[in-house]
């Protein structure tokens, strides 16, 4: 595995820290068990893990600074892109947020394994998180499967002014795109950037979206899921 990262990596034009990857390992070997009995994730083995879970995420590093950053993971399922992104570079201030508490038990233990007693692990749906996290962080970062004008009402409320929302994509968001235009209106926020990558030692290509938060998004937004479900911005 650290072979591949490390040409990864390089590819990539990251230098990781010191400590990456023993960490990465750490983590892989832990995912591998748990999820033998619970389901984490469809990826499994050193080469696909290492290439289309820990790299594939790292590549964010690449294309926005994330040194001293507080970040929220959004969604953050077995802990991506967020534990990935630490383990890298670990002065990233980092929440992970799931709604499933067995994932947030998992990453809890995770991060005790890895080290890591900065990263706070917090059991909630995104629309109904604590109101003291909303306007708190430099980036939410997101790898949900949702179409991007819901994850734009459900990550945009926690990002300060000035502040990024990063969306992993597929090779083709153009749509995603357009039909976001008002969500974007809305919650204060517009398209920066999009940057496509292609995975190191394959050959897909994802997209990483950013958006930055020019204003405050008002009180009101995230809706309550019903809500955003029936009627997206």
């Amino acid at each position: 595995m650290e072979d591949i990262l490390r040409s990864g990596f390089a590819e990539l034009g990251i230098e990781p820290d010191g400590k990456a990857f023993e960490r990465y390992n750490t983590y892989f070997e832990y995912l591998e068990e748990r999820n033998a009995v619970m389901n984490l994730t469809a990826i499994s083995g050193r080469e696909d893990v290492a290439r289309l879970h820990f790299l594939d995420c790292a590549a964010l590093l690449s294309i926005c600074n994330f040194k001293d950053k507080t970040v929220i993971d959004v969604g953050t399922g077995a802990g991506f892109p967020g534990l990935a992104l630490k383990i890298a570079e670990p002065s990233i201030r980092l929440t992970l947020l799931d709604s499933l508490n067995k994932r947030i038990e998992f990453l809890a233990e995770t991060c005790e394994k890895l080290g890591f007693d900065d990263v706070a692990c917090l059991h909630a749906r995104a629309e109904e998180a604590p109101k003291e996290l909303y306007a708190a962080f430099d980036v939410a970062a997101s790898r949900a499967v949702a179409r991007l004008n819901v994850l734009c009402e459900l990550c945009l409320p926690f990002v300060k002014v000035g502040g990024m929302f990063i969306a992993m994509k597929g090779p083709d968001c153009a749509q995603e795109l357009t039909e976001a235009e008002n969500a974007l209106h809305l919650l204060g926020a517009e398209v920066e950037k999009t940057v496509a990558y292609t995975i190191p030692g394959t050959d897909i290509t994802h997209t990483a979206v950013v958006i930055r938060k020019l204003k405050p998004t008002h009180p009101k937004y995230p809706r309550k899921w019903a809500q955003i479900k029936k009627q997206p911005l």
